[in-house]
């Protein structure tokens, strides 16, 4: 039956509507693949507010001239900032209706990650 709403969208009284937010937990199907867009850039406070919340002040986050004289010759983001970043892009999709994020697992830093660029995720 045609609810005549937009996908995503319920209604919960007279000329009101909802937006669902993500997927239930039995149409998270083993093999399927969600891609979570937009991505997002990753910025100078981005990682010297994650630096400093974590306390991982080490210069390759934070000293631009010692991160100069590293073999990226330039700050590298903190794998923590990296993490959350990606983390946050997947609440939408995965973790809205259901109950909860209950582990991440094979987590690899397969790359670095540099202020600037522009991080794109799936599950």
């Amino acid at each position: 039956m045609s609810t005549g709403l937009p996908h995503g969208y319920r209604r919960t009284g007279e000329d009101r509507i909802r937006e669902s937010v993500g997927l239930s937990y039995p149409e998270l199907a083993p093999g399927l693949v969600i891609e979570h867009r937009p991505g997002r850039t990753v910025t100078e406070l981005d990682n010297l507010l994650g630096a400093a919340l974590s306390g991982n002040v080490a210069p390759i986050h934070t000293d631009a001239h010692y991160s100069s004289q590293t073999p990226w010759g330039r700050i590298l983001v903190c794998s923590g900032v990296t993490l959350n970043l990606v983390a946050g892009m997947t609440v939408r999709s995965v973790s809205g209706l259901t109950t909860a994020n209950l582990a991440v697992d094979h987590v690899r830093f397969t790359a670095p990650v540099h202020i600037g660029d522009t991080l794109y995720a799936e599950t």
